[in-house]
């Protein structure tokens, strides 16, 4: 009876952690912007968008979060036709035949107050590769004007094209590509 209370009173004081909640993405305010260098010459920038995607965020243990997106490959914007064109066909992205871009998180390793380096595997071009992720919480807060709980995040990963079969013209065409994502969250069901 003894052993009984003790363990009932040592549960009743331990702290109650939350589970990770759900947050969707917001398309409208989530952007994957990339660039490369081209022959040395300048840098060509380009944006991604149409994203669809869930953060499990657990504010106790950053750690236990996690992050799942997705968008099409075809949504993918340089700013000249021609060239978009051109790396959405087999010499790069192969569109037509793998038109999904993904990550999917597999571990977090919390780095600081607001950081952490998210691993996950990537997908593009129908090819799997893992990649980490330099993240920064920007805010977790009440939006000011859909009044319900927000996140907002900003991340930076470079690549290899050659290690997702789109190597084509490297390394004359710079084989980093630098990527910058910036994405909002809000609470699912809020």
């Amino acid at each position: 009876m003894r052993t009984t209370l003790a363990a009932a009173a040592l549960l009743a004081a331990a702290p109650a952690f939350a589970d990770p909640e759900a947050y969707v993405l917001d398309a409208s305010h989530s952007q994957i912007v990339f660039n490369y260098n081209h022959l040395g010459f300048s840098t060509t920038w380009g944006m991604f968008s149409g994203f669809e995607g869930e953060i499990m965020f657990d504010a106790d243990d950053p750690a236990n979060s996690s992050v799942n997106v997705s968008m099409p490959a075809s949504m993918m914007f340089t700013g000249w036709e021609q060239r978009d064109q051109h790396l959405q066909s087999p010499d790069f992205l192969d569109v037509a035949a793998n038109d999904t871009v993904s990550f999917s998180s597999t571990g977090i390793e919390v780095t600081g107050e607001d950081t952490a380096l998210i691993t996950g595997d990537l997908t593009v071009g129908g090819v799997t590769q893992e990649v980490v992720l330099d993240a920064k919480l920007n805010q977790q807060a009440d939006h000011p004007m859909e009044n319900k709980p927000w996140l907002g995040f900003d991340a930076t990963t470079t690549l290899l094209r050659s290690e997702f079969d789109a190597g084509q013209f490297a390394p004359f065409v710079s084989d980093e590509v630098n990527v910058i994502i910036s994405i909002e969250a809000q609470k699912a069901g809020a």
